[in-house]
């Protein structure tokens, strides 16, 4: 169900952004549309263990719409080898944040070795994340992190972000497992100041191992989130929604290229829509999605 006019793609990696308190180099790898000009951004944040080698299936559809993708190797990556159980681990999510704003802040360096200069239209700077990463991504549109007592942290909002999506979004933090409380305890969102428009999206069979609930807890980040927002659920769709991550990578438990497809068009459509490129790639899409029942959506604002 494409959206928009598909364009051959390159892509470039790895490049270094300058970064503080990071055992290892912050590197990113940025795939971009061979030809076009005043090209909007995504800054794509990938979920636990991942890399910027991961989502191909993803970041390849998202270039070829017409968008420079860019994205981080955060910490966690399965490549620096830093488990659960590392003291490190603990303060993994705020290097994670940190990473996103560290390369906000050097976007036009990126863009300057990836050769995109002056192709690249960096008021429209959209942010989208998986799982893990779109907990990142939620805190740089406004979400908190509540600790132990409930109370609301740091805000690490990032001001100039247009607009984010949210794929597979932890649910709040009154239903973690015992293992997750000991070991993930920021997995704790606060949504009630995530202002920015964004997109949420969910799979309606995505039981996390993190969480006593069910489906609905990957729901969260909309429901108790102020408008504007969209809410995209896929139906069949678990964690890796048929694949986002890879293809017959070993994480995914409900293969479906087409579902992949489906969640890549619907981020290229909104965001185009939300970023003030096109308004009809949207509205097509929607139409088509429902009229198809490959996804149901709600509004809110």
């Amino acid at each position: 169900m494409p959206v928009v006019a598909q364009h051959q793609t390159i892509a470039i990696k790895p490049i270094t952004v300058p970064s503080e308190g990071r055992d290892v180099e912050l590197e990113v790898k940025v795939t971009a549309p061979v030809q076009g000009a005043d090209l909007p951004v995504i800054l794509f944040s990938h979920g636990n263990a991942w890399s910027m080698d991961g989502y191909e299936p993803l970041v390849d559809r998202w270039a070829a719409a017409g968008f420079v993708v860019v994205q981080p190797t955060h910490l966690d990556s399965r490549r620096f080898g830093l488990g659960f159980d590392d003291p490190r681990f603990a303060t993994i999510w705020r290097v994670r944040i940190a990473d996103l704003h560290g390369v906000l802040d050097h976007l036009g360096h990126v863009m300057e070795q990836a050769g995109l200069t002056g192709r690249v239209d960096q008021s429209r700077v959209a942010l989208v994340g998986h799982s893990w990463g779109a907990q990142t991504v939620g805190a740089l549109l406004g979400a908190r992190v509540l600790d132990d007592a409930g109370n609301a942290g740091e805000d690490f909002s990032r001001a100039g972000i247009k607009a984010g999506v949210l794929i597979a979004a932890t649910g709040t933090g009154d239903s973690l497992t015992p293992f997750a409380v000991e070991h993930l305890s920021f997995m704790r969102p606060d949504y009630s100041t995530m202002s920015t428009p964004t997109l949420v999206i969910a799979g309606e069979k995505d039981q996390s191992k993190m969480s006593t609930r069910g489906p609905d807890w990957f729901l969260d980040a909309y429901h108790l989130s102020p408008a504007p927002k969209w809410l995209m659920t896929v139906p069949e769709g678990e964690h890796t929604l048929g694949g986002i991550a890879g293809e017959a990578v070993a994480e995914t438990t409900d293969p479906d290229p087409a579902r992949v497809a489906l969640v890549a068009d619907a981020v290229s459509a909104y965001l185009f829509d939300a970023l003030g490129v096109h308004t009809d790639p949207w509205a097509t899409f929607r139409i088509a999605a429902e009229s198809g029942r490959r996804a149901t959506l709600q509004r809110k604002g």
